[in-house]
Parts: C-alpha cells; structure tokens; sequence
C-alpha cells in the first residue's frame, strides 16, 4: 500500500471512528443509565468503535476510489452501511449498491466494498456474480 492510499484509508477511518463515537456517544447516553466518564478512556473507546465498525474497504475499492476521484462522507458512508445491512436481512451475498452517480460492489458477510464506479463507468457496464442490487 502506497503513501496515498494509506492517507485515504486512514481518512476514511478516521472520519468514520469520529462518527462512530459520536453516534455511539450519543446512543448510550439515550439507553444506559448516566456513568462515571472518567472509568473508559480513549483506548477503549476506540478498541470498542472499531469492533463495531461494519465497512469496510479492500485495497482494489480505495485504488478504485482514488484513480476514479471518489470521496464518501460520513452521511454517504451511512447510507452504505444501512443499505448493507437491510442486503443481509434479505440473505443477499454480493450486492450492488447503487448511490447517486456512484455504484459500490460489497461483499455483504464481511461488509466489505470490493469495488467502485463513477458515473462514467457505469455507462455499458455489466455487474457479474451479485444476486442482489439496492438503489439508495
């Protein structure tokens, strides 16, 4: 993995830990009872964010993302994890989802992105070996 796509990668995960520990915050201030703060620190919260963490991205989706100039922000990646989640409910295998002028390929037992096209690539493209598609 080159300098670049370590950058993107770690982007990406940062970006999405940050989200995750503010919706995660906010969760367990709704559903648990109030708690000393001060009885976790940073590294537990990060250890348990990133168990939690249900994306993500192999090393040919980021080379793709990066060569095809496609970003996600925290609201996209979201859409993405739900639209995984709903395929899993369904028993799908291998999806394509479908998100504005983008498409993601994902494995959805591992919750994985294996690829990614922009709007140019999906012009006359043909998606193989998925047995399920969601448009969000």
């Amino acid at each position: 993995m080159n300098l670049q796509e370590m950058i993107v990668v770690n982007k990406t995960d940062i970006q999405n830990i940050n989200f995750r520990i503010i919706q995660n915050n906010s969760i367990k201030k709704e559903m648990q009872p109030q708690h000393n703060s001060k009885n976790h620190n940073f590294e537990d919260i990060l250890r348990n964010v990133k168990a939690k963490q249900s994306i993500n991205f192999s090393k040919h989706a980021v080379e793709r993302m990066q060569v095809r100039k496609i970003n996600l922000n925290n609201i996209e990646l979201s859409k993405i994890e739900d639209a995984i989640n709903k395929a899993s409910i369904k028993g799908v295998r291998e999806a394509l989802i479908l998100m504005d002028d983008k498409a993601f390929i994902a494995n959805i037992k591992s919750k994985t992105i294996v690829t990614t096209v922009n709007k140019e690539q999906l012009k006359n493209n043909i998606f193989t070996n998925i047995d399920g598609a969601i448009i969000i």
